[in-house]
């Protein structure tokens, strides 16, 4: 098989830029670098009242204030959500019970709560805890 092709059929055009960092918009970007670098056991790198940032030395997350920040409405399909990030863990119950007592809460609608979890982080930002396969 041609390594430029996907499955044979569809060719992959070579990439031309890596990504090094997510940026979420929020409200306490200091706090939200907090919330986010316990669960990842990244470092927080920068932290101010205007920005803030994590790294794992490879990738970073950064995490901007804007002043009208309104979380999403999660599951209501008329605040849709804007992103999510998704976090492999070991066991879903233990992950869950140390998110929400790192500040993250957990909404009643569970699309598939055996195999991943959807959380909302102290920003109202979902994210997923999914079970490591």
């Amino acid at each position: 098989m041609d390594p430029h092709t996907f499955d044979g059929r569809r060719p992959i055009m070579p990439g031309f830029a890596q990504l090094i960092m997510v940026s979420i918009d929020c409200a306490d970007p200091a706090r939200l670098a907090s919330f986010y670098a316990a669960i990842t056991g990244w470092d927080v790198t920068h932290s101010q009242d205007e920005y803030a940032m994590i790294s794992d030395g490879t990738s970073s997350i950064g995490f901007g204030r804007i002043e009208a920040h309104a979380p999403v409405g999660w599951p209501d399909e008329s605040s849709p959500k804007r992103f999510h990030l998704d976090f492999y863990v070991d066991d879903l119950d233990a992950a869950e019970a140390r998110c929400v007592e790192l500040g993250a809460t957990r909404p009643a609608q569970q699309p598939n709560p055996e195999r991943w979890r959807v959380l909302l982080d102290p920003s109202g930002h979902p994210f997923d805890i999914c079970l490591r396969s």
